[in-house]
């Protein structure tokens, strides 16, 4: 891999409930003169997907209500301070007040995660290919604060086309030392830097990563691969 080359794809108007976010996607890819390559990776931001796919609630703004909002998306509280939740959402994410988002939506509205953004991305991933006979990557993203550090990035929540995980068990580090417990979260690290170009003020849901070692292309799943199971998490 010599470079890696990540923009934004902008030119997207606001996104509704039924809309073709491929055809938004492609149509605003070429109208700036860009086009899509096999081996690209497209990052989709998790809001366009739950907007298009029917994912706006109204809400009853009191305490009370988004409380309710928040336990109908949850399966756990884990903790609670003042009107913060940490919550294991049903998808098995653990992430603040269910993953619910209040901005860049109509007032009296909350923007709730997709139902499952793997399977989002999958279709996503699917409709290019067949439309453009390339095979790409697709990666669903939203922003996630971490424990123990401040500050949030974006992290993958649905993933198509491109290893969740890259494991270096049993392969030696520059010393000839074997690895034994090393796994890339790819998802991970590629979903933080496309996050550099997408401006949350801006209408740029879409950006195209190029560039990446093709040994991060392959199958799996965000829940699946990704999201750490109960029983090997010694936090919960």
């Amino acid at each position: 891999m010599s470079h890696l080359t990540i923009f934004p794809v902008q030119g997207v108007g606001e996104v509704g409930d039924g809309d073709d976010l491929v055809t938004l996607f492609l149509d605003a890819l070429t109208a700036h003169g860009d086009e899509l390559r096999a081996n690209d990776v497209v990052i989709v931001t998790s809001k366009v997907v739950s907007k298009a796919e029917g994912r706006v609630v109204p809400v009853d703004e009191t305490e009370a209500g988004r409380e309710a909002l928040i336990a109908q998306e949850s399966v756990r509280v884990l903790r609670r301070r003042g009107p913060l939740r940490i919550t294991e959402t049903t998808h098995g994410f653990v992430n603040a007040n269910a993953g619910i988002d209040y901005s860049n939506t109509a007032a009296g509205t909350a923007v709730l995660l997709p139902v499952d953004p793997d399977r989002s991305a999958r279709r996503f991933r699917a409709e290019i290919g067949r439309r453009t006979a390339l095979e790409v990557g697709v990666i669903i993203t939203d922003t996630f604060g971490r424990t123990w550090r401040n500050g949030v990035t974006d992290v993958a929540i649905g993933v198509a086309g491109v290893r969740p995980i890259l494991d270096l068990r049993g392969t030696t580090d520059g010393h000839g030392r074997m690895l034994e417990v090393t796994e890339v979260a790819i998802v991970d690290e590629i979903a933080g830097a496309a996050n550099l170009v997408l401006a949350k003020d801006a209408q740029t849901p879409f950006a195209v990563v190029r560039g990446l070692n093709p040994l991060f292309f392959g199958e799996g799943s965000v829940v699946g691969d990704v999201v750490r199971s109960a029983n090997g998490d010694l936090f919960r």
